[in-house]
């Protein structure tokens, strides 16, 4: 499988890098002629090719969602993280809700659609070594977040898990975008088997192993103290970790 890998990884890898700089031009034509709509639309079936591109190493996505997610409120998007092969399943899953990501400002520059995306859908850029800026851009994420009723997605681990063990989470993020959306909900999401793509490190990447997204249980924010809010949703999340 790993010298397969050797052979499949670099059609990927460039199939994958010419989707995001084709995508880069149709972004900005979809801002600039139909406004926020026209963007998000691009957006969304980007994330549907970036998603469909892992069938190439053989990789089938997969999301279990037996729930019925609430309506007309804001949804954070809570989940463990794997590999950068989080981000686009969920985007196209739950489309539906606009999610909205919580990323380190870093990304918000220099990578073709993902960083125009993030400067221009709504993201919030954080940095990290500036606690004052970061708290600064969650609460005006958190607010934009309340006003459009849309969905918010945060992964508190604050870094990917390179071998699917979960790392312990973070609360200012998630504290910060919880109290400003009281009447929203937590959907707990748990991801299996994206950081199966970087098993062997940056290059061959992993194939075959499918991978995971189950959903569980919307949690209604106001209805639990923070401390307690955060420790259901992290067990519900850890515990069907595979």
């Amino acid at each position: 499988m790993k010298i397969l890998s050797y052979i499949v990884s670099p059609i990927f890898i460039l199939v994958f890098f010419l989707s995001l700089v084709i995508f880069h031009p149709l972004q900005w034509l979809g801002l600039k002629i139909f406004g926020y709509k026209g963007h998000q639309l691009v957006v969304d079936y980007m994330n549907w090719f970036l998603s469909k591109t892992l069938l190439i190493l053989g990789v089938v996505v997969k999301v279990n969602n037996p729930h019925k997610l609430p309506e007309n409120c804001s949804l954070i998007f809570v989940s463990n993280h794997q590999s950068m092969f989080d981000i686009s399943p969920i985007s196209w899953a739950f489309r539906k809700y606009q999610p909205k990501f919580v990323s380190k400002k870093e990304l918000g520059k220099g990578i073709p659609s993902i960083s125009f995306n993030l400067r221009h859908g709504g993201a919030a850029l954080i940095d990290r070594k500036d606690p004052k800026q970061a708290i600064s851009a969650l609460i005006t994420f958190s607010k934009r977040i309340k006003e459009n009723k849309w969905g918010a997605v945060i992964f508190p681990e604050g870094t990917r898990s390179r071998d699917g063990k979960p790392k312990q989470f973070a609360i200012n993020g998630l504290k910060v975008i919880t109290k400003v959306n009281k009447e929203g909900y937590i959907v707990p999401i748990t991801i299996n088997n994206s950081w199966k793509i970087f098993k062997y490190g940056k290059f061959p990447l992993g194939l075959g192993s499918p991978i995971t997204f189950t959903v569980h249980q919307p949690v209604k924010i106001n209805t639990l103290p923070f401390d307690e809010l955060l420790e259901k949703t992290e067990s519900d999340i850890k515990e069907h970790i595979k």
